[in-house]
């Protein structure tokens, strides 16, 4: 587990940033919501929608995903990773064990694979003026780190692959394949021409 005061550092390809990666925590939870701001990323979500079931989400948008966010934090659950530049808050990759995403146990093109335990990447949100830029493949980098010192051997991530060329950044929140094949992930399942399923195993 990546503590308050661990930090990863990447080097950016073309854009040469300096990024420091720290888990969301108590100590971090003001940069977490800094970051989100008032919409709480898109639409009230507070990265709430793959732990919900669709009526508790859209009960709970708003205020109540940020409140239920906040409490998964202060159980001392990490939920995922935040992603510096300067010391500011620019970026968030949402990663823990597959069975804390509820909508995934019900996902018919996201059922499980097989029966190995997994880690999963569910969702990114990148500050605009961040964006393609590289962030979210240093992200998911920092993600492996994490999962390897939680002692996890496989993360999994669902991200959206179009047919006919580049989405709108408000409709790839689980990411890019793309961004995956570049982190070294490899696909193990396909169920929707658009929604692969993506490996990297920690361990043989």
């Amino acid at each position: 587990m990546i503590t308050d005061k661990e930090r990863f550092r990447h080097d950016m390809n073309s854009a040469s940033l300096r990024l420091d990666f720290r888990s969301l925590t108590p100590a971090t939870w003001d940069d977490f919501t800094a970051l989100f701001g008032e919409r709480g990323a898109c639409g009230g979500c507070w990265c709430m929608w793959w732990r919900l079931t669709h009526a508790e989400f859209e009960r709970n948008k708003g205020d109540g995903n940020r409140s239920a966010m906040q409490a998964i934090v202060q159980s001392g659950e990490v939920p995922g990773i935040l992603a510096y530049c300067q010391a500011e808050p620019i970026g968030w990759c949402a990663v823990a064990p597959r069975e804390r995403f509820a909508r995934l146990a019900r996902s018919r093109i996201l059922r499980p694979v097989d029966d190995r335990p997994v880690w999963s990447v569910v969702c990114f949100f990148i500050r605009k003026d961040f964006r393609r830029r590289g962030v979210s493949i240093a992200l998911l980098r920092a993600a492996l780190d994490h999962v390897r010192r939680c002692g996890g051997d496989v993360v999994e991530g669902y991200p959206v692959e179009p047919k006919d060329g580049r989405l709108p950044d408000a409709f790839v929140w689980p990411g890019p394949a793309a961004t995956f094949r570049a982190a070294g992930f490899t696909e193990v399942a396909r169920r929707s021409p658009t929604r692969p399923i993506m490996r990297f195993y920690l361990t043989p």
